[in-house]
């Protein structure tokens, strides 16, 4: 294209400023064979004048260089003017045409890489700082603003559907109103990032209260065929700028895809698993463990999983806090399961699930967050629930004994393992514990009672001798007394009833083993 051509001001006008060069070239070279001039800055101007385009430098065009390090390039009423001004205005283009001032038609923008730098491991404040672009979201507004005679792309999937229309004169309002829209999503997340990680920088290591204004800049990682239900649109959402953590860090090694149930399953067997600092298994089936074990390996814990329930499990989510080698495979390969999670599968194990072509195997990271942000979010009707993560847990040490049984004492470590699951379980809970693995769970009762009355339907005869984990206290002594009529041994919960003296009467009447621990673990 002639210089003389570049330089018209009867020509359209396009404005590119991209940090990220994908799909720059072809655009440029679309434009200017549709008689466009373009504008552009720094790398953008070298990148095309490489490719041997023409472009005309900003710094030209508005007559103020660059200064700063580049920080200011683009804050000028020639930039904002001809991208501001209505035309269907007489007096804005009287003032435009009074100070000189071009239309400018389109504006192509990505922003400097916050999001990415935050997510970088190490990365310090001043180099995130850096990554906060000022002229970038200012362009975009305001081409955004005035989305009736100006475009904004602001992503390089935008390019060919843009010169395409553009080429066939089909490119309207409508299209416009589009990019528009998802040029106000995109500064809406970049600002929502940024304020993101200052507030983290500002309270890290410091204990605050809830934010008054909470921000939930989520972007889609992955869609999913349904929600809960068939009729149900889902979709999974990552917090950009954070390093991807428990769900969005697994590797999916083999099986169909996830779905949103699988999802939620997983995320709460793999939140339970990684409690536990010795080889363990957890086997979670609508959202409640119904099997947990420990054991000297992988194996082991596993059998003691699968046992608590064997008829709960079958068709379950199963996740390992230890790598998974080929005689848990050849084992688990008995049986039915929906997803198995471990933070490494030997090449053999996997060689022997390949046989199972729907199992998902998905490898875990090595610790896993109890929610995303430290926070627990819910919807209701009118708006949202949030509250911080329970990832509390009080030490055995901290632990009062109400009553001493007629038994030796329990062993701590079923003490412990049973108020863990207890605190996983859906209210009301009640979990029974018998060397190292659950035997029986009541999960979800209006009545604390009738839970402690599956769980022990459950135990069976295994119900004599285990200890008995509860989320919360016992309102009367009747839970205890029926928990004890099926020789059950030492009961834990937190205390805190009105009835208290009761309940600990009815333990030292029958001999059984009672501790408070003065947390309470509803899981509604």
């Amino acid at each position: 294209m002639e210089k003389s051509r570049v330089q018209g001001a009867d020509m359209p006008t396009a404005l590119i400023s991209v940090y990220d060069k994908v799909g720059l070239i072809p655009l440029a070279e679309g434009l200017l064979a549709q008689g466009w001039r373009i504008l552009a800055t720094g790398g953008t101007l070298r990148t095309l004048n490489e490719a041997k385009l023409e472009a005309l430098e900003v710094a030209a065009y508005t007559g103020a260089p660059e200064c700063f390090d580049g920080r200011v390039k683009t804050l000028h009423p020639r930039i904002h003017g001809g991208l501001l001004y209505r035309r269907d205005q007489a007096d804005h283009v009287a003032d435009a045409k009074a100070q000189g001032i071009e239309p400018i038609d389109l504006v192509v923008i990505n922003l400097y890489p916050f999001e990415a730098t935050i997510a970088r491991e190490g990365v310090t404040a001043a180099e995130a700082i850096e990554q906060i672009d000022i002229g970038g979201p200012s362009m975009i507004r305001s081409a955004s603003k005035n989305h009736a005679s100006v475009t904004v792309l602001t992503a390089p999937d935008q390019y060919e559907p843009f010169l395409e229309k553009l080429g066939s004169g089909t490119w309207g309002m409508e299209d416009r109103r589009r990019c528009a829209l998802e040029a106000f999503r995109r500064t809406a997340a970049y600002d929502a990032a940024i304020s993101g990680w200052m507030e983290r920088e500002l309270v890290s290591g410091k204990s605050v209260e809830l934010p008054h204004h909470l921000c939930l800049n989520l972007v889609q990682k992955q869609s999913l065929r349904y929600g809960e239900n068939p009729h149900q649109p889902a979709a999974f959402y990552v917090e950009p700028g954070r390093a991807f953590e428990g769900m969005a860090s697994c590797e999916q090694l083999q099986g169909k895809e996830l779905s949103f149930n699988n999802l939620l399953d997983a995320d709460a067997c793999a939140r339970l698993v990684w409690q536990f600092p010795a080889p363990a298994c957890v086997i979670v089936k609508h959202n409640n463990p119904c099997g947990v074990g420990q054991g000297p390996h992988a194996l082991e814990a596993f059998m003691r999983a699968q046992a608590g329930d064997p008829v709960s499990a079958f068709g379950g989510i199963v996740a390992f806090n230890r790598p998974v080698g080929v005689e848990v495979a050849k084992v688990m390969s008995q049986n039915f399961w929906e997803v198995i999670l471990a933070p490494a599968f030997t090449g053999e194990a996997l060689e022997v699930f390949a046989a199972k072509k729907q199992l998902r195997i998905l490898q875990t990271p090595d610790h896993w967050p109890q929610s995303a942000k430290g926070l627990d979010t819910r919807s209701i009707g009118g708006g949202y629930l949030v509250q911080s993560a329970d990832d509390a847990f009080l030490p055995f040490e901290s632990w009062e004994v109400k009553a001493s049984g007629q038994g030796v004492k329990p062993r701590t470590e079923d003490l412990v393992l049973a108020q863990r699951v207890a605190k996983a379980v859906k209210s009301n809970a009640i979990v029974l514990v018998k060397d190292g693995a659950t035997v029986g769970i009541g999960a979800g009762q209006m009545s604390r009672v009738d839970s402690v009355e599956i769980a022990c339907r459950k135990a069976g005869e295994r119900a004599r001798g285990a200890v008995l984990g509860s989320d919360a206290f016992f309102p009367f002594a009747d839970g205890l007394e029926l928990a004890a009529s099926h020789g059950v041994s030492a009961v834990v919960e937190p205390g805190g009833s009105l009835r208290d003296n009761e309940v600990i009467a009815a333990a030292q009447k029958l001999g059984v083993w009672l501790f408070f621990t003065g947390m309470r673990h509803f899981r509604h």
